[in-house]
């Protein structure tokens, strides 16, 4: 298998060049890390998105490379609204977007205005479309950019190739009461740069950030339902209050109505009674009255009995109405009373809402407060666990060094013991030969001055028994040797402590002191002094060759 060729990536020695190939590069990142997040969270994004203010903040950077500076009453001045202005020359779409933006309260300056406009734009998802447009018009930009600025190159050709993956993200942004106008835009780069170690984790914290903002999302909605269904239960509430109120009045108006017909029938009836007596008081008065007015009178009755007739069938209609408006004001009365249980209800789940949002809202903060709580956590561990290592290393160098120094001090034991070991061995087997033949010799006399009580032995027949010579000259060289060998064995000794305890001494040459058998180093404490027992200089150590010399100082010369 052949193994890949290495592209040459070429980087341009001009600044310029390399400032808008860096642009270039962050516009990449920020477009795409913006459709990424807005695709993983699956919803409609606002100002308040991280992602969408940092992409805000590259274009705004990118727009502004290679401005000309206007000279004003007050100074010089950039700007990047006026080539923005130039898009509804050439797109007369865009003039929406450019009356909108100078209708909006609160801009006051140029800066404020384009940062508007920017954002409009990406609503309409015509931002690439506005883009391409100006960009392809490098007569008119070369009024506000310089030759070698970034609108004017390729790299701003293919910043809005890129914009058109932006049509597929929802935005939704409120620039009232928004500050456009003092922004202070600065790239946050730790968006952009990914740590692998926290990878995982800053996945989960991010689907459970992700989490909570879905639940705050349909809280808000639901919180805007109910209160859109509030709204609209109060002004039925209003209308059938209203209409009760003229239903109340029309049923007045009625009832007077019907007191006024009462009267009138009351006083038809009378009229009537009065017609009928007067009629027969006339009859047997004068039994040959007029049959004229006998017929004016009659038909005079039959328009009061009609008159009667008609407002008793009024009556009896008004006392219907009236029957009906009751009813009907009684089944609002329950209606309003159903409704105003219903909207308690309602404002009670509003207010649950309320205090569940603002439960969310601090879950949402504790999170986010936990999760730089362990990331700085996380960080001293790993500061921690560095310095461990590096302990550990240092302790696994001492414990090599401790290895060797343990092999070095085995052999000289295992030499030590090569060379004397035979020779104690021998020592020790005639000193229990000796042991035995004592114990035979305080038998004999033992036995010796039993059979002579009174006798004494010579020295001489002691002393010229040969038992007792040998003994004699065999403890003398024991007591030569053990000196030796006592010396040698605590040498040994020291040799091997003070390795262990001072590894830094390795290099040392060990000397044994002549004097007091102790253990110096040669290259540290080099003194010779001869003793008195000898008349050739010895190794002495410190303590010694000082004590020697008071004590030479002072003897007499």
């Amino acid at each position: 298998r052949k193994s890949p060729v290495p592209t040459l990536i070429y980087y341009p020695k001009d600044p310029i060049a390399i400032e808008r190939l860096n642009l270039m590069n962050m516009a990449k990142l920020s477009i795409k890390g913006l459709i990424e997040s807005a695709l993983n969270l699956g919803r409609t994004l606002d100002s308040d998105y991280a992602p969408l203010q940092q992409f805000f903040v590259v274009m705004e950077h990118c727009l502004k490379h290679g401005l000309k500076s206007k000279k004003t009453f007050l100074g010089q001045n950039k700007s990047f609204w006026g080539p923005l202005e130039l898009v509804e020359k050439l797109t007369p779409e865009a003039g929406e977007i450019t009356a909108s933006v100078k209708d909006l309260p609160g801009l006051k300056t140029p800066l404020g205005r384009g940062r508007a406009w920017l954002r409009l734009a990406l609503m309409q998802k015509k931002l690439s479309d506005y883009m391409k447009t100006i960009i392809n018009r490098k007569d008119l930009l070369s009024e506000f950019y310089e030759p070698n600025a970034l609108m004017m190159e390729e790299e701003g050709a293919v910043i809005a190739g890129l914009l058109v993956g932006l049509n597929v993200i929802d935005a939704n942004l409120c620039m009232k009461g928004e500050d456009l106008d003092s922004q202070v835009g600065v790239i946050d780069f730790s968006m952009y740069l990914k740590d692998g170690a926290h990878g995982s984790k800053s996945t989960e914290g991010d689907g459970q950030i992700t989490a909570i903002l879905d639940q705050k999302n349909y809280v808000e909605e639901l919180n805007r339902h109910l209160s859109a269904s509030v709204n609209n239960l109060q002004a039925k509430v209003d209308a059938l209050e209203k209409s009760n109120t003229k239903l109340t009045e029309e049923l007045a108006v009625a009832n007077n109505r019907i007191i006024t017909l009462q009267e009138e029938l009351e006083r038809v009836k009378e009229e009537g009674s009065y017609l009928v007596e007067s009629n027969r008081k006339a009859s047997r008065a004068d039994g040959t009255a007029n049959g004229q007015v006998l017929g004016e009178t009659r038909k005079q009755l039959k328009e009061e009995t009609q008159l009667r007739l008609d407002v008793e069938k009024e009556l009896e209609v008004q006392i219907g109405m009236k029957q009906e408006m009751e009813l009907s004001m009684k089944m609002l009365e329950k209606d309003i009373c159903e409704k105003h249980d219903a909207l308690v209800e309602l404002r009670q789940q509003l207010d649950e809402m309320r205090i569940l949002n603002h439960e969310l809202s601090i879950k949402s903060q504790s999170s986010e407060a936990s999760g730089k709580q362990k990331s700085d956590i996380i960080s001293r561990l790993e500061e921690k666990t560095n310095q461990m290592g590096h302990i550990i290393k240092q302790l696994e160098s001492r414990c090599k060094k401790a290895e060797r120094e343990r092999d070095l001090a085995d052999e000289a034991n295992r030499l030590f013991k090569k060379e004397f070991g035979d020779k104690i061995e021998s020592l020790q087997e005639e000193v229990e030969q000796l042991q035995r033949q004592r114990w035979l010799l305080e038998q004999e006399l033992r036995k010796w001055r039993q059979q002579h009580p009174g006798g004494q032995m010579s020295e001489a027949l002691l002393e010229n028994t040969p038992p007792q010579r040998d003994m004699r000259q065999h403890v003398e060289d024991i007591r030569r040797v053990r000196p030796a060998f006592h010396s040698i064995v605590l040498f040994i000794c020291y040799l091997y402590m003070w390795s262990v305890l001072f590894p830094e001494i390795q290099d040392c040459v060990f000397m044994q002191c002549k004097n007091c058998s102790g253990v110096f180093c040669e290259n540290c404490m080099a003194n010779e002094l001869p003793l008195p027992s000898s008349i050739n200089p010895e190794h002495l150590c410190d303590a010694c060759y000082s004590q020697l010399m008071q004590q030479y100082a002072s003897s007499p010369s």
